[in-house]
């Protein structure tokens, strides 16, 4: 019996997010912090004997071709040629369309977990590579570490930031990545700062005025958070953070959630919990 490698993939927020421009390939240019979270998705890996891709899921809607669990294993077969296979079951916490990064963080667990499993041999940087053909947001949760990020996400330098606590909540409302960044109402003419400039600013998310506008109880989630800490958006949405000192204050706030909306609360970290369990397993 093959052993089972149980892997976490991590939430990101993005602490802020500017768009400084739109490239002639339709992507959009940012920057960002991605901010790694000690909270996510789980993912189970055992490998099988033939080219095989098993997947299964928490919630039996999720599998489909189009996951990008599988999507990222299958790119790890055709590009190293491997006739391996692998039984993969997903434990999904992170909501859909929340701007958390949980496909993306799916996908890079996979490439990370596979990669080992199968014994490929391919170096992080590799991995990051070829996970920045599934999404933008995929490079970060591979190098694993919170980031400065620029060009479409995927040029990233190393943060390291207070690790806080955040409160999370996510209303009852699936924003689409693609319709905000088609909008043309979007912000694309942000001005690009250094690292050292970020860090002495004041944060926003060029998204979060647009969004707050099209779904109401975004802004709505913005407001009642601000009761407790700056409240801002990650991503484009629906999930919405602040920051606390101490898990207490983020939990108390927590036991407030209006009804419409889910939340958790996690930690800050600097390094990803992923590549800890990884060479755990080695």
């Amino acid at each position: 019996m093959s052993p089972t490698l149980s892997l976490p993939a991590v939430a990101k927020l993005n602490l802020f997010l500017h768009i400084t421009g739109r490239r002639a390939d339709g992507y959009h240019e940012l920057q960002s912090i991605f901010q790694l979270l000690d909270y996510g998705d789980t993912l189970h890996f055992s490998a099988l004997p033939t080219a095989e891709l098993r997947l299964s899921c928490n919630q039996a809607e999720l599998v489909t071709d189009d996951n990008l669990v599988l999507k990222a294993a299958h790119l790890l077969q055709r590009t190293t040629g491997s006739t391996q296979g692998a039984q993969i079951q997903l434990e999904k916490r992170l909501p859909m369309g929340g701007g958390l990064g949980g496909g993306s963080s799916d996908a890079a667990t996979t490439l990370l977990a596979l990669n080992q499993l199968w014994q490929l041999g391919l170096s992080q940087q590799q991995l990051a590579d070829l996970g920045l053909q599934l999404g933008a947001d995929v490079p970060v949760f591979v190098q694993g570490y919170t980031a400065f990020a620029e060009g479409v996400g995927e040029h990233l330098t190393p943060v390291a930031l207070p690790e806080h606590w955040y409160l999370v909540a996510t209303p009852d409302c699936h924003i689409s990545t693609k319709e905000i960044f088609q909008h043309p109402d979007l912000p694309r003419n942000t001005a690009k700062i250094s690292l050292e400039q970020v860090l002495e600013s004041e944060w926003r998310n060029d998204c979060e005025p647009l969004v707050s506008q099209l779904y109401p109880n975004v802004a709505f989630t913005l407001q009642w958070l601000l009761e407790y800490a700056p409240s801002r958006m990650t991503g484009t949405g629906a999930s919405v953070f602040a920051a606390f000192s101490d898990r207490m204050q983020a939990e108390a706030a927590l036991h407030n959630l209006p009804p419409f909306c889910r939340g958790f609360v996690a930690r800050g970290v600097n390094e990803s919990p992923t590549l800890a369990a990884l060479a755990a397993f080695r």
